[in-house]
């Protein structure tokens, strides 16, 4: 396994990390909605309170239904460590369950349905990618101390990287708190994987003119020494879902809608999020129409799915998507097809573990600490 060069870490890149990862047998490739459903009661109710599963706020209807808790990545985390149960079915991506096992218990086992749910943005930022890229950057600073921050939306060797250079873990509700707390502790904070949560933070903070990007693609692109200078550095990563909304979807909905109110996530571009009316995480959102009067009409700058749940909990409120047709479902989220739920569960009711996600003891340590500094700030 490849060690890193400027901390005492190894770690794979993460097309090989879960590569051991198994496929869904054939015989539960044709199952009904019906036939799913039926099977994964009996299998949650053999079960009993040895398993939760967790249900991101991206999944599909015919996931968040079985789900325990419906919510955003690290509250699910906290609702499985809280929960005690011997096994923790999550239904998002391969960094959300890495943070579930940070944070459970050494007892219990985390369990992702799908090998192929790895987030598209979080593979942006690989740890031995910004672990060269710091090496040239530190030496570009000339003493002037970088402080790492990583979004929650990140692998756990990331997040290791990251508390053993000094940083920590935020999440889109509270990296201005990060933020404020890097810079307490150093001249300039490396902001990854996202590029347009770390601008939006960095406007809100009063330092939108403080920024530079590092990209790690382009071999042509602004020199270490260049982008060193800057308080902030944003990695040029980004939400291949929240990119697609642009400032003239928000012009198009408020022409369709007189009374229309745009609320939009802090991944989504800059120029989105000044034309909106609130910005928020995927909580803020919900919270958002749950409090709305009947009849308002919002418009929902995310994940499409979510806007659809929203329209299911909460008919007396005109929820649309903000970018109409345009507003597609996460890649990676939709590879936890109700099918890998019924055979993961069904495997844990008949004695079997499928798909575990578990991360080495020292990377599992240092994430922990960074994501103790988080809580902190």
């Amino acid at each position: 396994m490849p060690e890193m060069e400027t901390t005492n870490l190894e770690s794979e890149l993460s097309l090989f990390k879960y590569d051991d990862l198994e496929q869904l047998p054939e015989r539960y490739r044709d199952l009904n909605e019906s036939e799913r459903n039926e099977r994964i009661t009996e299998a949650t109710e053999a079960l009993g309170d040895d398993v939760v599963v967790l249900g991101h706020n991206y999944q599909r209807r015919e996931i968040v239904e079985h789900a325990d808790f419906v919510g955003d990545s690290y509250q699910l985390s906290r609702e499985a460590a809280d929960a005690d149960a011997e096994y923790v079915v999550f239904a998002g991506v391969t960094f959300m369950a890495e943070s579930a096992d940070i944070i459970t218990d050494d007892d219990q086992t985390v369990v992702l349905p799908s090998m192929e749910a790895s987030c598209p943005m979080a593979g942006m930022a690989e740890a031995l990618q910004v672990d060269a890229a710091w090496d040239e950057l530190t030496a570009a600073a000339d003493g002037d101390d970088i402080v790492p921050v990583t979004y929650m939306n990140s692998y756990a060797d990331l997040k290791a990287f990251c508390a053993e250079q000094g940083g920590l873990v935020c999440t889109s509700s509270n990296a201005h708190r990060a933020f404020e707390y890097a810079l307490d502790r150093g001249d300039t904070v490396l902001f990854l994987p996202d590029k347009h949560l770390g601008e939006n933070t960095a406007h809100r903070l009063g330092m939108g003119d403080s920024v530079a990007e590092w990209d790690p693609w382009d071999p042509e692109a602004e020199d270490a020494a260049a982008v060193a200078e800057a308080d902030i550095v944003l990695w040029d990563g980004y939400c291949q879902v929240h990119e697609r909304f642009e400032e003239g979807h928000v012009r198009a909905i408020r022409d369709a809608y007189d009374d229309a109110r745009v609320v939009v996530h802090p991944e989504c571009r800059r120029e989105v999020v000044e034309a909106a009316d609130r910005v928020g995480s995927t909580s803020t959102i919900r919270e958002t129409v749950a409090e709305a009067a009947p009849g308002e009409t919002w418009a929902i700058g995310t994940e499409i799915h979510l806007t659809n749940h929203l329209r299911r909990w909460h008919p007396e409120v005109n929820v649309v998507p903000l970018c109409g047709d345009a507003c597609m479902d996460c890649n990676a989220m939709r590879q936890i097809d109700p099918n890998y739920l019924t055979w993961v569960l069904e495997e844990l009711a008949a004695g079997r573990e499928r798909n575990v996600i578990e991360v080495p003891p020292r990377e599992k340590e240092l994430a922990g600490v960074a994501l103790e500094r988080m809580l902190e700030v």
